[in-house]
């Protein structure tokens, strides 16, 4: 008997009753199905009260509480005040509605409970087939290299790691940024995502190696500023890399002529990164995707399969034409990570292709609902949103008290309240107001940007539950708040 360490009851996170952890468990499902059927039959989004904000204030916990009393507490505490993106009227931010076939794909992930940093398991073959299925999406090579990452800034971030380490004419990883004999040039439009501002400070190039080209009136990137900024840019001794085309702006939606601009990086020898999270997957819509025709013969795409694929979150993905310099940015091997030629550590890690060496099972939730669905049905319901926001800009159109901000080129609609005789600041304030009223009243959800100068409403439609009567429904809360503020101020 070793005194030192002596013997103690063992113990395990496991139930002590599994008969009644699966009543438990059925009782959740059954749950989260009512939660989903009857979405339109409760409010978008509603305010905490201040008995629930202060609930998640509540000390920490050093006993246990029966399970049946913590999902109790979520059931009151939780579940009703959700942000509202799985709701039909949810058209705030550029985000998926979600599945239950998701949902359930999250719950056997966790159940399977392996670490996709790699090995010879099944999981990483579905990983390896997911990524191969997006390749294909995007008209990718079978020989190009992609990783399933949290969304669409990694996805970006990974994009243009592989983008400057192949562009640098240095060995970056070796030397450093500051063994770089120029100052890199990495080009995006005015309407580029923010998450390219942090990849090149990240990156170590800092926010002045992101040069900003104007766009035109359809606020696509205007290639003829294009050049002439590559063209200043190598006079002055600087090193251009990189063009970043967004397919689908997160602002109205433009997409970049991207044959275009694939021409300009050939012309130059630049990299072409696609930041398609918004986009990208119209190339599986019949009837668009034409409007993303060249993104195939990008270097690196970003896309979101939480975005049109409505895969809960988090899925984004990485594709890079060449696996090799994909691998030759990350790749890191130490004694403890060693292959072998059996056994467990007997396949590629696939950590080697981004920064995370424990990664979450995202492929096995994108997995079951392309198996289910069919690529098919995603691409009619991709064309299904850009159908209905054609529809609401029409009713936009229409109507004297509204006004279009923007062209609307996909699934994004930008436009406004307007009234006679109001300043500038006064219509950005009866606008804000609608907005919030509109999310208040668990109505409906739409964001507000400004575009081109002028503040606007933003309506992005990416939801599988969207249908045409919530648009009807939508502008005419829209109509009959801005008479209502009106009136009252």
């Amino acid at each position: 008997m070793n005194e030192t360490y002596p013997v103690k009851e063992e113990e395990s996170l496991d139930p002590p009753d599994w008969d009644e952890m699966r009543d438990t468990a059925y009782r959740v499902v059954d749950d989260a199905i009512a939660h989903l059927r009857d979405l339109r039959d409760r409010p978008l989004w509603q305010d905490m009260p201040p008995a629930v904000r202060a609930y998640f204030k509540s000390p920490l916990p050093m006993a246990p509480s029966p399970l049946n009393d913590v999902y109790a507490d979520l059931q009151a505490n939780l579940i009703p005040y959700p942000m509202g993106n799985i709701h039909p009227r949810f058209w705030m931010w550029y985000m998926g509605s979600g599945s239950f076939t998701g949902a359930l794909g999250e719950f056997l992930a966790a159940i399977d409970g392996s670490n996709l940093g790699g090995g010879n398991f099944a999981g990483a073959l579905m990983d390896g087939q997911v990524i191969g299925w997006l390749k294909e999406m995007m008209g990718f090579p079978e020989t190009a290299g992609g990783t399933l990452v949290s969304g669409g800034s990694m996805a970006n971030i990974l994009g243009l790691t592989v983008a400057r380490n192949t562009m640098a004419g240095i060995d970056v990883r070796a030397e450093g940024i500051a063994a770089l004999k120029q100052p890199m040039s990495f080009y995006g439009s005015d309407q580029i995502h923010s998450c390219h501002q942090k990849a090149v400070e990240l990156l170590g190039l800092g926010n002045k190696a992101l040069r900003r080209i104007p766009t035109d009136a359809d606020l696509r990137m205007d290639l003829g500023a294009l050049s002439a900024q590559i063209r200043r840019d190598r006079e002055e001794g600087r090193l251009p890399a990189c063009v970043i085309a967004t397919a689908g702006t997160v602002n109205t939606g433009a997409i970049d002529d991207l044959h275009g601009i694939r021409q300009i990086c050939d012309d130059e020898g630049l990299w072409l990164h696609v930041d398609g999270c918004i986009g990208a997957l119209l190339a599986i819509a019949p009837d668009n995707r034409h409007r993303v025709d060249g993104i195939e013969g990008a270097n690196s795409i970003a896309l979101d399969p939480h975005k049109l694929l409505h895969v809960p979150f988090e899925a984004g993905c990485a594709l890079i034409r060449d696996a090799g310099q994909h691998r030759d940015a990350f790749a890191v091997h130490p004694e403890y990570l060693e292959e072998k030629p059996r056994g467990i550590a007997a396949a590629e890690y696939l950590q080697d292709y981004g920064l995370q060496t424990s990664r979450g099972f995202r492929a096995l939730k994108v997995w079951l609902m392309l198996r289910e669905h069919g690529v098919a049905k995603f691409g009619r319901l991709i064309d299904q949103n850009i159908s209905q926001a054609a529809y609401l800009t029409g009713l936009i159109e229409e109507d004297a008290k509204l006004e279009l901000a923007a062209p609307s080129t996909i699934n994004i609609v930008c436009f406004r309240y307007v009234a006679s005789g109001l300043s500038t600041a006064a219509l950005a304030k009866l606008n804000t107001e609608i907005m919030i009223r509109l999310q208040e009243s668990g109505t409906a959800a739409v964001s507000d940007t400004t575009v081109q100068g002028r503040h606007c409403l933003r309506a992005a439609l990416c939801n599988h539950r969207t249908r045409r009567s919530d648009i009807r429904m939508f502008i005419r809360e829209v109509k009959s708040l801005g008479r209502e503020i009106l009136e009252t101020d």
